[in-house]
C-alpha cells in the first residue's frame, strides 16, 4: 500500500464561528482507494500559502509512502530528511507540526481502515467507555444584552447554569481576557481582579457542587499578577488554572504551581514530547492539554499521555478546531489511563455535526467513543466543497 493522493481543504465556517474561523483538513488517498483524513490547528498563514504547503509538504514527504510506517515518516518530517532535499532543520516550527499532524492523523485514519479497527485498539484499546467533556461558556445569541459572559458575572451565573442543565459537568471561561492583548504579560488592575473574582464567584453559586469551574486563561498575566488571583478564587474551588502566565517560561508557571492549591493546566501552545518532559520535570503542570493538531499527531500525544502517568499527571486534550482533530483526540482519550476531560465545542453539534456524515455522539455530559474503524468519522465531502475559502 501507498499513498497517492494528497487534497487540502480550508474551510470557512459560519457564524457564530465555534471553532475558529477557518479549519484545515488534509485528505490522503492510497492505492487501493483507502481514504484518511486529518486536521491541523491554527497554521498562521493565508489559506493559498496553506493549500501550497500542504501539496508540497505530501509531494515531499507523504506521496509513494506507506502509511502505516508512522515513526520512520514521522522522524523524516521533523528532522527535514526529505526525499528530495536534505533540508535538516530538525527543530520545526508550529507550522510544519501542525500539517505534520494532520498527515499523521490521516494515516492513522488509513490504518484503522485497512484493518477494520477503531485507533485506539492498535494503541492499547479501549480504557474508557465514555469521556466526560466540557464546554466554554459561549453567549446566547437571542441575547438582547450582547454580554460577555466571560466578564460579565450576572451572565457567566446564567450561562454556566444553562450548560449544567445542558448535561456538563464542567465549564470554562477566561474572566481575565481583558487583560489580553499582543504586549507582554501584565499586572491585572485591582478592579480588574475583583470583577473576574466576582465571575468566578457567579458561577459557583449557579452551580453549587454539581460542576466544575475551569479557569481558561490564555497566559495574559504576570506571575505575581496570577498568583494575586489565584488566592482570590481558591475558595471557590476550581478544577484547574490553565496557562496562568506564557508556557514558554516553564520555571514561572512552575513557581505559580507551587504558590496555589489550584492544579496548573497547560499545553496547548507546546508541541512534542521534547517540551511536554520539561513542563512535567518542572512540576509546572499537572494536566496536560496537547492540541493534537499541533503537538505531532496521534502517537505523538499517545507518547506524551503514557509520559505523564509516571508523573501521576492527567491529559485533558485542548480543541479549538474542527470535528477531525476532535475525533484524533478522542482515540487517544479512549486508550488513555490516564485521560481526565475531553473540551468540547458545545453537544459538537451545529456545524461541527453538519460537516461530518455522522456526528459525534454525546450524551448527558459524556462523549461516547465511536466504534467504526480509524478515526470513526467521515468527511461529508460535499458540505467541505460548499465551504471551500473562495480563491483556493
Amino acid at each position: 500500500m501507498k499513498i497517492i493522493d494528497v487534497k487540502p481543504y480550508v474551510i470557512e465556517t459560519p457564524r457564530p464561528h465555534h471553532g475558529g474561523r477557518a479549519w484545515i483538513f488534509v485528505k490522503l488517498t492510497t492505492d487501493n482507494g483507502i481514504e484518511g483524513i486529518g486536521e491541523a490547528y491554527k497554521v498562521p498563514f493565508h489559506p493559498r500559502t496553506i493549500v501550497a504547503m500542504i501539496r508540497d509538504f505530501g509531494d515531499t514527504y507523504f506521496i509513494d509512502q506507506d502509511p502505516f510506517q508512522i515513526e520512520r515518516l514521522w522522524r523524516q518530517v521533523y528532522y527535514g530528511d526529505g526525499y528530495e532535499r536534505n533540508d535538516h532543520h530538525q527543530h520545526p516550527d508550529h507550522t510544519v507540526l501542525g500539517l505534520l499532524s494532520a498527515f499523521e492523523m490521516a494515516c492513522w485514519d488509513i490504518i484503522g481502515k485497512t484493518l477494520d479497527q477503531p485507533v485506539y485498539n492498535l494503541l492499547g484499546g479501549r480504557y474508557h467507555d465514555r469521556l466526560r467533556s466540557y464546554t466554554y461558556l459561549y453567549g446566547d445569541p437571542s441575547d438582547p444584552r450582547r454580554g460577555n459572559p466571560h466578564t460579565d458575572p450576572q451572565l457567566a451565573g446564567e450561562r454556566a447554569a444553562f450548560y449544567l442543565n445542558e448535561g456538563f459537568t464542567a465549564v470554562k471561561f477566561d474572566p481575565l481576557i481583558d487583560v489580553m492583548g499582543n504586549a507582554d504579560p501584565r499586572e491585572p488592575p485591582l478592579d480588574l481582579l475583583e470583577n473576574a473574582e466576582a465571575v468566578v464567584r457567579s458561577v459557583r453559586e449557579a452551580v453549587g457542587g454539581a460542576c466544575d469551574i475551569l479557569i481558561g486563561t490564555h497566559g495574559q498575566s504576570t506571575t505575581s499578577g496570577t498568583i494575586r488571583f489565584a488566592r482570590r478564587i481558591e475558595q471557590y474551588d476550581p478544577q484547574w488554572f490553565e496557562e496562568p502566565v506564557p508556557p514558554e517560561n516553564r520555571d514561572e508557571m512552575a513557581r505559580v504551581a507551587q504558590m496555589t492549591t489550584i492544579p496548573i493546566a497547560s499545553g496547548e501552545r507546546l508541541s512534542t514530547k521534547f517540551e511536554f518532559r520539561e513542563l512535567l520535570e518542572k512540576q509546572a503542570a499537572s494536566i496536560l492539554q496537547m492540541a493534537l493538531g499541533r503537538v505531532g499527531g496521534i502517537l505523538e500525544a499517545k507518547k506524551i499521555s503514557g509520559m505523564a502517568e509516571a508523573y501521576y499527571a492527567q491529559i485533558a486534550p485542548h480543541l479549538y478546531c474542527g470535528p477531525i482533530e476532535a475525533a484524533a483526540n478522542i482515540q487517544v482519550d479512549t486508550c488513555s489511563p490516564n485521560f481526565f476531560i475531553q473540551e468540547s465545542i458545545g453537544k459538537f453539534d451545529g456545524f461541527h455535526a453538519e460537516i461530518l456524515e455522522k456526528p459525534i455522539t454525546w450524551e448527558d455530559g459524556y462523549i461516547i467513543p465511536s466504534t467504526e474503524p480509524g478515526l470513526g468519522v467521515i468527511l461529508n465531502e460535499s458540505v467541505a466543497e460548499a465551504h471551500m475559502m473562495e480563491g483556493l
